[in-house]
């Protein structure tokens, strides 16, 4: 599997709606399990106010991207594979996990 990195924009009006897609990928996440795996999202503002996400994923290529993002009701189109990582620090607290 190939680490890739997701840019959802602009896909969640608010906490509600954000949590919905979560619950929704962790289901779709498990019926996929042996084509992707979620390693964790970041939750953004865009400038209209909405709410996007910089995610990551494990994943066995790219059809299996865009399938989850679809099943979900998340676009997955802007994507990319990690080609290194270069880790700092972890991330700062506190981190909302949801």
């Amino acid at each position: 599997m190939d680490l890739y990195i997701i840019r959802r924009h602009g896909v969640w009006a608010n906490q509600a709606e954000l949590e919905k897609t979560t619950q929704a990928s962790l289901h779709v996440g498990e019926q996929m399990k042996d084509r992707l795996r979620w390693i964790r999202s970041y939750v953004v503002t865009e400038e209209d106010g909405r709410m996007g996400s910089l995610c990551v994923y494990e994943a066995s290529d790219p059809d299996a991207i865009r399938e989850h993002g679809r099943r979900i009701g998340a676009p997955s189109d802007d994507f990319q594979v990690v080609r290194g990582t270069a880790l700092k620090r972890d991330d700062p607290q506190p981190v909302t996990r949801v």
